[in-house]
């Protein structure tokens, strides 16, 4: 009988991320699957199975197979090198790569020491020197973000005005693509006049949100085009499955993981081509995309759907279907842990 993989999953930042949340969401779930520790105890609900680096060196020194580091930023990747060249630990390192851009020679150099190289879409695969070696979609939690019985009544006990809202979720700042989404609600708005628009998250550029403001106020719009600020968790799901489109309007993502909320809401989407939103709403049946920064094509999408309420609510529904068949989290988790088991077991 084979044991379970020993696995150390990087947690350097202290700060929460979307990086922390998907570690902490799959991490729920693969614990059940393999003996794990997490090397850094910032943002995690159980402090038990955090580890200081001299406990990793002690951990992977106790094991007669190798134990796999999982990093996924900069650091965790240098810290997985000091273990294994150091201290002689015997591990096997394998990074995920998300970014979409062109990397640093530093990054470049710490890849390269690597053991595997994981990806999540086929857009941040393009970006890496070689081919990763798999490619694992982040999955989200369908438990948690599930479909109103009836979106008229969520809507409406959110307390906002209008009949029904469209949304964007996010930290709010000009990469989010925050200045599309209030610039069409402002062309959109006034020949709807039961639409409310909601911007959800933490406020990082308040300049830009004065602006907008100040031009929804100028439009007699500011009943109506609503920052919240950021919200406690246990508010977010209710938002997502309330709405009737949820906007992701990013000029560059990593992943993008509230096109899956959205959709695991029953909602539909308008998204930009970035992160991984090309590879989920590829046959746009869940949802459109848009080319990313293209303030006219979003303004044009966003009013057909909002004047197609039986599209919106097809969308819905094919996009909860698709999470339920391809991006439930236990099946990122599942997958993560194969290819731990199976790069522990190679020679």
């Amino acid at each position: 009988m084979s044991h379970p993989a020993k696995v150390i999953l990087g947690n350097s930042n202290k700060r929460f991320s979307g990086v922390t949340s998907t570690m902490l969401q799959t991490m729920a779930h693969q614990r059940e699957l393999c003996d794990l520790r997490v090397l850094g105890n910032y943002n995690l609900p159980d402090s038990s199975i955090a580890i200081g680096f001299l406990e990793a060196a002690k951990f992977c020194k106790g094991s007669a197979s190798p134990v796999i580091f999982h990093a996924r930023r900069n650091d965790e990747m240098i810290q997985a090198l000091a273990l294994k060249k150091l201290f002689g630990a015997n591990l096997r390192i394998l990074f995920t790569s998300t970014a979409q851009r062109h990397h640093s020679l530093l990054t470049k150099w710490l890849m390269s020491q690597m053991d595997a190289i994981i990806s999540t879409c086929s857009a941040a695969a393009s970006f890496l020197q070689s081919p990763p070696d798999t490619i694992i979609p982040h999955g989200v939690d369908s438990r948690t973000y599930i479909p109103a019985e009836n979106k008229a009544e969520a809507w409406k006990s959110t307390g906002f005005p209008g009949s029904y809202g469209i949304g964007i979720f996010g930290r709010v700042r000009k990469q989010k693509g925050i200045d599309l989404f209030v610039n069409a609600c402002l062309e959109n708005l006034p020949s709807l006049p039961q639409v409310s628009a909601v911007i959800v998250g933490a406020i990082d550029d308040k300049e830009l949100v004065e602006r907008c403001k100040g031009k929804a106020r100028e439009a007699n719009l500011e009943e109506r085009i609503i920052f919240t600020g950021e919200l406690p968790f246990e508010q977010i799901p209710g938002l997502f499955r309330a709405m009737s489109l949820v906007c992701a309007l990013s000029y560059n993502e990593g992943y993008g993981l509230t096109v899956l909320e959205a959709l695991a809401s029953g909602t539909a989407v308008l998204a930009t081509k970035s992160g991984a939103w090309p590879d989920i709403l590829a046959d746009q049946k869940a949802g459109s995309l848009v080319d990313i920064g293209d303030q006219e094509a979003i303004t044009k999408k966003m009013k057909l759907l909002l004047t197609e309420p039986r599209l919106l609510e097809t969308m819905g529904v094919n996009g909860r279907r698709m999470v339920e068949e391809k991006y439930q989290i236990e099946e990122e988790a599942r997958s993560l842990v194969n290819f731990y088991e199976k790069l522990a077991g190679e020679r």
